[in-house]
C-alpha cells in the first residue's frame, strides 16, 4: 500500500470480460499491430526468454510464443491468467504461468530474461517507479524492456476536446472504485526521469495517435485495415506521437 492509501489494483471477472471486448475491438487490434511492429523491427531473429510481467490475458504473450520464444506469464489476477491458459491451450502453445504480483517475481524466478514486457501495469500500481529497479533486475544486462503505458497527455487532450474544463482545474484523472480508466496516469516526462537510472529509451511510438480522437460515426464507418496502416504510419510523426492513448517505448537497461 503506498503512502496515500492505495494499493495496486488486480482485476476481477467484469474487468476480464471487459478486457476481452476491448481486444475483440479496433482499440485491441490497433494496439496490438503497433506494439507488434515495434517488437519485429526491435528484436533479433532468434529465440528469446521472455518474460511478460502482468500478462493480463496473454494476448502479446501468445503472438510471442508463436514465433519461437520461450514465454513466461506473470499474472496477479486469477481469471486474467485463466483465460491467457485457455488462449495457448487453444492455439496449441506451450507457456510457463506464474500466478503472482510483481513483488514475488524475483523470489520465484532465478533467470534473467532477454525480453521482458510490462504493458499496462504501471498505471495501475500505487506506486509506479517501484518496479523500474525489479525490471531492471528482470531482464539480461544485452536484453530489452517493453514498456507500455497509459498517457496522461492524451487523457488531458481528450478532456480539452470535450471542454471538461472543471476535471482539468482540479486534475481529476484518475479512475475511482471499480472504474476502468487507470488510478495513475502516467507523465511521460516524470517517467523519462524515474527511468533513467535503470533504462534508456532507444525507440518511442503511440499507440492509437488518432483512432480515439476520431467522432464515433467515423470509428463506425473506418475499415480497420484502413485504421491500422494510417495508426503505423503516423505512430512515431513528432506531432503525433505523444497524443497515442497508450505509449510503448521499447528500452536497453543501464549498465
Amino acid at each position: 500500500m503506498s503512502e496515500s492509501g492505495q494499493q495496486d489494483r488486480h482485476f476481477d471477472e467484469l474487468a476480464t470480460r471487459f478486457a476481452e471486448k476491448i481486444y475483440g475491438g479496433a482499440k485491441g487490434a490497433i494496439r496490438l499491430a503497433v506494439l507488434q511492429a515495434d517488437l519485429k523491427e526491435a528484436l533479433p531473429e532468434r529465440p528469446l526468454r521472455v518474460l511478460d510481467v502482468g500478462a493480463g490475458l496473454g494476448h502479446m504473450s501468445l503472438w510471442l510464443a508463436g514465433q519461437g520464444h520461450a514465454v513466461t506469464l506473470a499474472e496477479p489476477a486469477a481469471p486474467m491468467l485463466e483465460g491467457a491458459r485457455a488462449r495457448f491451450a487453444e492455439a496449441g502453445q506451450q507457456a510457463t504461468f506464474i500466478q503472482a504480483p510483481w513483488q514475488e517475481l524475483l523470489g520465484q524466478l532465478d533467470t534473467r530474461f532477454d525480453l521482458v514486457l510490462c504493458h499496462a501495469v504501471l498505471e495501475w500500481l500505487a506506486e509506479p517507479p517501484a518496479i523500474l529497479p525489479v525490471l531492471h533486475q528482470l531482464t539480461a544486462p544485452d536484453g530489452w524492456l517493453s514498456l507500455a503505458f497509459y498517457n496522461r497527455d492524451a487523457l488531458i487532450y481528450r478532456n480539452l476536446l470535450k471542454g471538461h474544463f472543471r476535471k482539468l482545474r482540479r486534475e481529476r484523472f484518475a479512475g475511482e472504485g471499480q472504474s476502468l480508466t487507470p488510478q495513475r496516469p502516467l507523465d511521460p516526462r516524470e517517467l523519462a526521469v524515474q527511468l533513467d537510472d535503470w533504462f534508456r529509451v532507444e525507440q518511442r511510438s503511440g499507440v492509437r495517435v488518432f483512432h480515439d480522437y476520431m467522432p464515433a460515426e467515423f470509428q463506425v464507418r473506418a475499415e480497420l485495415t484502413d485504421l491500422l496502416e494510417m495508426e503505423l504510419a503516423y505512430r512515431r510523426h513528432p506531432a503525433f506521437a505523444g497524443l497515442g492513448r497508450y505509449l510503448h517505448w521499447i528500452c536497453r537497461p543501464q549498465p
